[in-house]
């Protein structure tokens, strides 16, 4: 485990709420009409020497799916974008991948403002990932369903966002951190889900990009992306980081 953590990384931050944590392949038990993962892992998120994650104590150890399951603990998380994400970048980097789990379902952009818990663990966790080395090269945000609830919600969703970017930005002292966020999918009202959507998709600041989860299938929730879908999301942040960020070759 020394060795790991001593190692080159590369590091991404994880973070949003539960797209983001990974719901895919969570099922009810038919037993007992309890949640539970059904430990599909697809190939593209298989585990491999050079991916690692910050567990919810602090340490690097390999990532195996599910990445979040220590961090988003009131819930049962299976198959988020991350680990496809890490298996689609990881040849073109140098050293390990780092993934640094942060996401928490059900959350709203304004428990991620500064000084609120998600956001000063987010931040803590980021620092720490670097402390034995490494270079932390993007933010990974799904998050927004939270605030498809009210019009309020809806219309200040863009100025929340923009500001998060500025703090953690600040925070970390990476002005240029690269931020790519995911456009959502699926909300609680179709109008205000239109409208937060809309703002991730012509939010326009510096280094910062944007794919679009529209039109991936959803577990009969009609909330959450599928494990079909968290991969090709997974491979989505990865071009997207790929095209816009990675330096040539």
């Amino acid at each position: 485990m020394e060795e790991i953590a001593q190692s080159t990384k590369t590091i991404f931050i994880l973070a949003g709420q539960s797209n983001m944590s990974g719901r895919g392949g969570v099922i009810k038990d038919p037993h007992n009409n309890q949640k539970l993962w059904d430990r599909v892992v697809p190939l593209e998120c298989q585990p491999h020497p050079s991916i690692l994650r910050l567990s919810a104590k602090l340490e690097w150890e390999p990532s195996i799916e599910q990445i979040h399951a220590d961090i988003d603990t009131k819930k049962v998380c299976g198959v988020g974008p991350g680990m496809s994400f890490a298996n689609a970048v990881k040849d073109r980097i140098n050293g390990a991948v780092g993934l640094v789990p942060c996401a928490v379902g059900g959350t709203a952009i304004k428990e991620w403002a500064r000084g609120e818990e998600l956001y000063e663990n987010m931040v803590k966790r980021a620092k720490e990932s670097v402390k034995d080395g490494g270079e932390i090269k993007g933010l990974l945000w799904f998050q927004g369903e939270s605030d498809t609830s009210t019009q309020i919600e809806a219309n200040a969703y863009r100025g929340n966002m923009e500001k998060l970017i500025e703090n953690v930005r600040e925070d970390l002292g990476l002005p240029s951190l690269p931020i790519i966020q995911v456009a959502i999918a699926s909300g609680l009202d179709d109008n205000y889900m239109e409208k937060v959507r809309e703002a991730q998709l012509n939010i326009n600041l510096p280094n910062v990009a944007c794919v679009d989860a529209k039109g991936l299938d959803l577990n009969e929730d009609h909330l959450h992306l599928t494990t079909e879908s968290q991969v090709k999301l997974g491979n989505m942040l990865a071009d997207a980081y790929l095209k816009h960020f990675a330096a040539s070759p």
